[in-house]
């Protein structure tokens, strides 16, 4: 290495492009078991010696037998809606089990149309072929390069977009406005959340009615921001397909550790009804798992209280993430006799606001008179976090 600054480039350039392979290898495997597993179950339906015997309970004697959080009745529901969706990714998925010891000697359904084409002309008599010789010559050149373009869209789309994307994707019916939030996700990269909100917003439609439909789409494309790959293995589906704890995909640098740490202890010795119930408690959302930081139930308020650490500047955002998460436990968790769960914010990086509340569409009102006089104040919190991370510095 030339110098330093060579030698660190050199470093962090192979972390990210090795990083994003080990991804995207994962987001392959998971997407290619999910599509077999649709295609097994699709194709025993329909020719499966005793498939009479099972009927309509197919699916639950699977999940019962199989006894797999990742193989549950849901998901292999799931599975099968996604090979009938994709019937096309066939010969892609063949293709890409060459590498493995895994044959699949029946994934002839959802050939190709030229492979299709070409075996009809294959049993024509020889006086057709002969008579339509050019013309048919030209029309099988013009399948094989539409196969083609085919065969590298589909590969395109295995490597590029996540099982958690084709969730969102099967969703959308019209097969027209399913392919053009493939497009978006393969020029783009949006993180799920992004899609969604694209697809909720009829984004479709929108670039639709465009007076120049290229011109409104490049304009979408350029609002979508770009998610980190290595965010994507944080999903539900990839938890239960690894088999990961908790802790095996939490970031969570030094500084976020050591104040996590002290913050729970801090919030206990404050008493005032405060006990203490999770770290890293881990919630499905809309298919995607999350972590709160830290959970307590407040015996006085009888409600759960949601508290968020950020290693940032405030940020509206982080609040809306917190409050996604008090609207979870208000609709998932809460018990009849609880009241609204409410969430705290602590930001460590100085700006307008160090610590915030979130309520998630309380009565601002009744917060003040009834929450907040049994929660610390913010400037109780504030001298926390600047007298803990004096320490730390």
């Amino acid at each position: 290495m030339k110098n330093f600054e060579t030698l660190t480039h050199s470093i962090q350039h192979t972390h990210n492009v090795l990083q994003q392979e080990a991804v995207k290898a994962v987001n392959i495997s998971l997407t290619v078991r999910n599509w077999l597993v649709g295609f097994y179950i699709v194709e025993f339906e329909q020719n499966g010696e005793d498939r009479a015997q099972y009927g309509k309970y197919l699916l639950q004697k699977l999940a019962e037998r199989l006894n797999q959080s990742s193989l549950s009745f849901r998901n292999l529901k799931l599975f099968r809606q996604f090979y009938q969706a994709y019937p096309q990714f066939g010969q892609t998925i063949a293709a890409h089990l060459i590498n493995y010891n895994l044959k699949i000697s029946s994934l002839e359904i959802g050939q190709t149309p030229f492979a299709h084409f070409k075996s009809i002309l294959d049993t024509a008599s020889p006086k057709f072929k002969l008579e339509e010789n050019n013309n048919l010559e030209t029309t099988v050149q013009e399948s094989q390069k539409t196969n083609n373009e085919a065969s590298n869209y589909y590969k395109k789309a295995l490597q590029r977009i996540s099982f958690s994307h084709f969730v969102e994707l099967l969703k959308v019916k019209d097969a027209t406005q399913r392919q053009f939030y493939e497009l978006l996700i393969l020029k783009t990269q949006p993180s799920v959340t992004q899609l969604k909100n694209q697809i909720n917003s009829l984004a479709f439609e929108r670039v639709g009615l465009s007076k120049k439909v290229e011109l409104g789409f490049d304009e979408l494309l350029q609002k979508i921001e770009p998610f980190e790959p290595a965010h994507s293995i944080k999903t539900h589906y990839i938890f239960d397909f690894l088999k990961l704890g908790n802790y095996n995909l939490i970031e969570e640098s030094t500084l976020e550790q050591a104040l996590i740490n002290h913050l729970q202890e801090f919030i206990v010795e404050l008493g005032n009804g405060f006990c203490f119930e999770a770290r890293q408690k881990k919630i499905l959302i809309d298919q995607d798992y999350y972590f709160v930081d830290l959970v307590f139930y407040h015996r006085i308020l009888k409600c759960h209280v949601l508290i968020e650490l950020k290693a940032d500047q405030f940020k509206h955002e982080h609040l809306s993430q917190l409050n996604t998460y008090v609207s979870y436990y208000r609709e998932e968790i809460k018990q009849p006799d609880d009241n609204p769960p409410i969430g705290i914010l602590l930001c460590t990086q100085k700006g307008k606001k160090l610590v915030e509340y979130a309520f998630s569409g309380m009565d601002e009102k009744l917060f003040v008179s009834k929450y907040l006089v049994q929660l610390p104040s913010k400037e109780t919190l504030q001298n926390f976090l600047e007298k803990e991370l004096k320490k730390l510095e």
